[in-house]
């Protein structure tokens, strides 16, 4: 088995495991919320109590979606952010302070709340994994690895003596290996190295340049729209500040190319 196929049947099964504890871990916490929202006024109602749950567990699927949906287009949400930290510490606070709802009076272990309080916490650490690495692997598809050969060994050119000079003789009669003449030479420049990485910073104009084309298709100015042929399909490097100056220079076009409709608005 090669060292790739190793990694890669380590990530299938470290993926599966990641699946199966994000399953189990939202199951655990759901259905303790579904304990604690039937003792709380929705007893007669199953229908009722099994839905509640999603109202707080939802938002953290959904944030974490959003934010996947944020990280491949190099941008941040802060909605996506609220919504996950908001489901999480909700479902946390919901799955322990139901622990002391049902305890009555009698005293209630510590090791009760933390019961509790590790099925929500692992969902969401889990998902947030798997979010992760379906990240990684839709911005940076594994590849085999390159491995770079090695340098053949140089090969030194026996050169024979400009001009035919004799054939040298060693100490004991044998004929000698010819000694190649010296030539003074001068080293050649290094070639300009290479540059690797990300692309550099577009210009503005280059930005214009993408995004005209993008407006004359959409007949309207989307940021979205303009910020993944930048990004995405063109794969050009640009800050959020540049883009910003990129949509406020469209909007002038626009505005310069409908004077009347500007007027009457």
């Amino acid at each position: 088995m090669t060292k790739h196929a190793a990694e890669r049947y380590a990530l299938a099964a470290a993926g599966a495991v990641i699946v199966a504890l994000t399953v189990g871990a939202f199951w655990l916490s759901y259905a303790h919320l579904a304990e604690v929202a039937g003792k709380h006024g929705l007893g007669g109602s199953p229908v009722r109590q099994w839905a509640w749950p999603a109202t707080v567990d939802a938002f953290i699927v959904a944030g974490e979606l959003l934010m996947l949906r944020a990280g491949l287009r190099r941008v941040t949400d802060r909605w996506a952010i609220a919504l996950t930290a908001a489901g999480s510490v909700g479902s946390i606070a919901l799955n322990v302070a139901g622990v002391s709802g049902t305890a009555g009076s009698r005293a209630v272990p510590l090791l009760d709340y933390v019961v509790a309080a590790v099925p929500p916490t692992a969902a969401l650490l889990a998902f947030g994994v798997l979010m992760r690495q379906i990240h990684q692997g839709v911005d940076q598809p594994a590849n085999l690895p390159t491995t770079a050969s090695a340098e053949p060994p140089a090969l030194v050119a026996e050169c024979e003596p400009l001009g035919g000079s004799p054939e040298l003789t060693s100490p004991s009669g044998s004929p000698a290996r010819p000694v190649p003449e010296v030539f003074d030479t001068v080293p050649a420049q290094d070639a300009a190295p290479r540059r690797t990485g990300r692309p550099p910073n577009a210009s503005l104009d280059e930005l214009l340049a993408i995004a005209r084309p993008v407006v004359e298709r959409l007949g309207g100015i989307d940021r979205d729209e303009i910020t993944d042929e930048i990004r995405n399909v063109q794969g050009r490097k640009a800050s959020n500040e540049r883009l910003l100056k990129v949509i406020k220079v469209l909007e002038k076009e626009r505005d310069s190319a409908h004077p009347s409709a500007q007027r009457s608005g």
